[in-house]
Formats: C-alpha cells, sequence, structure tokens
C-alpha cells in the first residue's frame, strides 16, 4: 500500500524476526510479555504480522482465537506502532487486515481488545472503525497506572463496514 509516497506492507512473525517483534513490544506498550505470549504468536499464522514502513519494522498485529461454546471471537492482543511512525495509516493496515480475516471468515462473533482507560488516542483510533466500548475492567493491569482498561468491541452482522472507518456522517445517520 502506498501511503503519503511511503510504502507500507505487512510480513509474517517467524522465528529468525521474533525478536524483533519482541523488541517493538517493548517500546510500545507498558506491560511486558512473557515467552508463551510470543511461541504462541509463531503459531497462530495471519493473525500475528509485523508491519514495514519502508522496509523497517515499526508496527506489529497480535491476535488469538477465543473460542467458547456459544461465541467465537477473536482477540487483538495487540496493535501497536512506534511513535514516531503514528499518523502514516500504518495501524489503519493493520486494522484492515484483522477485519479482513473475520470478514472473510464469516464465522466470528466479534472482535474485541483492552485498551487503558487513559489511551484516548487508542480509544479514538477504534472507534471510527465502530469499535464500542463495552465494559470497564477494574484492576486489569498490574504493575502500571491506571489500572482499568475499557474492553472495545465491534459486533459483527450484516451490513458492518468491515474495510473502512465509520464517518461522522454514517454516525448522524445512525442515531437518527
Amino acid at each position: 500500500m502506498r501511503s503519503r509516497g511511503q510504502h507500507i506492507e505487512l510480513g509474517d512473525v517467524t522465528p529468525h524476526n521474533i525478536k524483533q517483534l519482541k523488541r517493538l513490544n517493548q517500546v510500545v506498550f507498558p506491560v511486558s510479555y512473557n515467552d508463551k505470549f510470543y511461541k504462541d504468536v509463531l503459531e497462530v499464522g495471519e493473525l500475528a504480522k509485523l508491519a514495514y514502513y519502508n522496509d523497517i519494522v515499526v508496527g506489529a498485529v497480535c491476535c488469538r482465537v477465543d473460542q467458547t461454546e456459544d461465541s467465537r471471537r477473536l482477540y487483538i492482543m495487540t496493535l501497536g506502532c512506534l511513535a514516531p511512525y503514528r499518523r502514516l495509516r500504518i495501524g489503519t493496515v493493520m486494522l484492515n487486515h484483522v477485519l479482513k480475516i473475520c470478514e472473510e471468515d464469516g464465522n466470528f462473533d466479534n472482535v474485541f481488545l483492552h485498551v487503558q482507560i487513559n489511551n484516548e488516542g487508542a480509544i479514538r483510533f477504534y472507534q471510527k472503525f465502530g469499535f464500542e466500548i463495552i465494559e470497564t475492567k477494574k484492576h486489569y493491569y498490574k504493575r502500571i497506572e491506571p489500572a482499568d482498561a475499557h474492553v472495545l468491541q465491534k459486533t459483527f452482522g450484516r451490513g458492518d463496514a468491515i474495510e473502512r472507518p465509520v464517518s461522522n456522517q454514517d454516525q448522524q445517520q445512525d442515531t437518527s
């Protein structure tokens, strides 16, 4: 994908580049992920991608399927981009990749994630794609403040706009 004359692409997470993912996550997120997280990421295929901006790893998305007796959900474990590369559509490319997987699969009830309650930029980003805050979990995070997290969810149904953010005009039409 070309964006402002720059090239954004997604690549597989492999044993050869997993250390890049670990380092990226250490820089981007205020929480640490254990070795099991990275071992599991190597097994999920298309649900884990590195984001490259002009051939430099600048972001990543990692998801897993949460299956229960009565629902099948996609959980976004991480989706992040290095600060100097934000607002260049890299997050949009990663999230559209996730939403496209959900659309093509056709059997997900929803996609959801946790966001620290003070991360207003992330909350606004996901809301542009039709995610809603459905719950706030107290003391979700250990060793970081604030410790509370919002659960953001996008529920799938007929006519959902998967590939594009919801515009203000769409939101106005929905409320009338």
